[in-house]
């Protein structure tokens, strides 16, 4: 035989349960000016029933999309399996050429980056007044004319007028 008090806890707690959910009632619908209203009461009288959206042991109604004016005449029917794949491969192949285009402009932009890198380098050392020394076809060791240094100078010039 089971425990008076556990049976009066039971109740209790069936009793609390069963009130709450009483107490939260709520009721939602889409009012006259077409925004959604919310409460503890239910709506007035000349809301029609399509416009309730909730009611209390009433299941949550999505509000109804009113059609549109100039409805067409003709639906478009879903597209198909293949027409989905074919829409996918098209897709992926736009995807790979964007991929391959990005990462021809990143080539060129690191191959713009390092000439830049040499044109600064180039023009620090002639600026500098430090003998440049280059090796000849016959694998010997030259140092460059004055005439050599303001070319490689122009050079590099030209190349930094281009850079950021």
């Amino acid at each position: 035989m089971p425990h008076p008090t556990a049976l009066l806890r039971l109740f209790a707690a069936s009793a609390l349960l069963l009130g709450s959910s009483l107490a939260q009632a709520q009721y939602s619908w889409i009012g006259e000016n077409g925004v959604r209203q919310f409460s503890d009461r239910p709506p007035p009288p000349s809301t029609p029933p399509s416009k309730i959206l909730k009611a209390p042991g009433r299941a949550y109604a999505a509000p109804a999309a009113e059609p549109p004016a100039a409805a067409p005449a003709e639906t478009k029917p879903a597209p198909g399996w293949a027409a989905r794949e074919a829409d996918y491969r098209k897709r992926m192949k736009e995807r790979e050429e964007q991929d391959k285009k990005n990462a021809q402009q990143a080539d060129r932009q690191r191959d713009v980056e390092q000439r830049c890198e040499w044109a600064r380098t180039a023009r620090a050392q002639v600026e500098s007044g430090i003998r440049i020394g280059n090796v000849d076809p016959q694998g010997e060791r030259r140092f460059a004319s004055d005439e050599e240094r303001a070319a490689q100078l122009a050079r590099a010039n030209k190349i930094l007028s281009e850079c950021r």
